[in-house]
């Protein structure tokens, strides 16, 4: 791994885009530590020694590397553009221009991330306008009595409403910058930085408050968790795929052998982010609404936002089996699958063209689908058992939770293969041997 990490570095071209990466990733962390105009950094360091850990903003806050309780430039973080990308594609499939335009290409694919560009604007306008309103009424940090918004006029909160909006805008052009003149996709590499700026410091935290017996057992359980995710994100069922040989001209084509992957984790970790958004909204909902003394409040606050929780749990753990079903439904069509091996002279051996064949890929898709939906739940909600050994339970934060374990292990391998296959272009032995 030493003598590939070498010849990467000694290769001009792939020095230039590691080197331009890491330069990208640099500036965003610094853009992620500069607060917003008008807002108060001591009462917000305050405030967050202060805020309860096992609330539901703190996947918020992991995912833009701690910068949203900060209330910094990059508050928002990549989550505008993660919705906005998920609101497009499920809109593929109930607008027919937006079928249309996906299936047209390049130029097609250009219109949709357009559309996605601007999508993202317009959710980072409202998640500004709802964190700002919820620092500004103190709900964002519990009971914290600091002003967070020294001047809280109209003009002021609309100039960090827009700063948060810009600096999502850039965060966004950041990403394209990556995935166009440096290494690996932009926007997962960026949330591959977030979560794991947040490690060194909640490591800390376990072995300054419980010691090194607790701190050792929260690492030999993260390694479990790191080779059991690293084990089934490869893990995937191929079905082999036979080509006819057919004519064009005066060439002949087809008659070669390949398979279809089809993937454990066909969803990857969208189904965790939908599942995760709609457990904050209810929180969101209630701090805006006031602080009235109903069941729904005490319900939300004692049960839904507290990771913890038996109740959070159950309902965490079948909203992501749900959603796993639904997006891979979405996403993944037996038919047009089917269809477009028979278009191009390919078949299953032993099944035959059309109906049939999407017939046994919907087969496999329902029998891969469970294993992989009941993988997600566990892999998500893991980690919430262990929240009060590593901590009082309120104030203490699990370092490695399922979903930023499957996020650092899907971008860490789809990056080394990135890399991987620059290597083997250039005659090098790679990462995998």
């Amino acid at each position: 791994m030493l003598s590939a990490f070498r010849s990467a570095l000694m290769t001009p071209d792939l020095r230039r885009k590691i080197l331009f990466t890491l330069m990208i990733i640099a500036i965003y962390r610094i853009g992620a530590m500069i607060p917003s105009p008008g807002v108060s950094y001591p009462n917000v360091q305050k405030c967050i020694a202060d805020v309860d850990n096992q609330s539901i903003y703190q996947l918020l806050n992991l995912f833009s590397g701690g910068a949203l309780l900060q209330l910094s430039v990059f508050a928002l973080g990549i989550m505008p553009y993660i919705t906005a990308s998920i609101i497009i594609q499920l809109l593929t499939v109930v607008i027919p221009r937006f079928e249309q335009l996906k299936k047209e290409g390049q130029s097609g694919q250009g219109k949709l991330t357009q559309y996605t560009r601007y999508l993202t604007i317009g959710l980072a306008i409202l998640q500004a306008t709802g964190i700002i309103a919820m620092a500004n009424r103190g709900g964002l940090f519990g009971d914290c009595q600091d002003p967070i918004i020294p001047k809280n006029g109209i003009w002021e909160l609309a100039i960090i409403v827009v700063t948060m909006t810009a600096g999502t805008a850039v965060i966004m052009w950041f990403g394209e910058l990556i995935t166009e003149r440096g290494i690996g996709n932009g926007m997962s590499l960026l949330m591959f930085v977030n979560i794991a700026a947040r490690i060194p410091a909640e490591g800390g935290n376990i072995l300054t408050q419980n010691g090194p017996l607790v701190f050792t057992i929260v690492c030999a359980f993260g390694l479990a968790i790191i080779v059991g995710v690293v084990f089934l994100e490869q893990g995937q069922r191929r079905i082999p795929v036979q080509y006819a040989k057919r004519m064009v001209g005066r060439r002949m084509y087809g008659g070669t052998s390949t398979y279809l992957p089809m993937k454990v984790n066909q969803a990857g970790v969208i189904p965790i982010i939908f599942a995760s958004s709609l457990l904050y909204l209810p929180d969101l909902i209630t701090r805006l609404a006031g602080n009235n003394n109903n069941w729904w409040t005490r319900f939300v606050s004692e049960h839904l936002t507290k990771q913890s929780d038996w109740v959070h749990i159950a309902i965490y753990f079948a909203m992501i089996i749900f959603f796993t079903y639904f997006y891979i439904g979405i996403q993944f069509n037996p038919q047009e699958r089917a269809e477009d091996m028979k278009k191009y002279g390919g078949f299953i051996p032993g099944i035959r063209p059309g109906r049939p064949t999407a017939e046994y890929l919907q087969f496999v898709l329902s029998r891969i689908t469970l294993p992989g939906s009941m993988y997600l739940g566990i892999i998500a909600v893991l980690p919430n058992f262990f929240l009060d050994i590593t901590g009082d339970g309120q104030n203490q934060n699990f370092p490695f939770g399922g979903t930023a374990v499957l996020i650092m292990v899907g971008v860490g391998l789809d990056t080394v293969k990135q890399i991987e296959s620059q290597l083997m272009q250039r005659n090098y032995e790679g990462f995998l041997k």
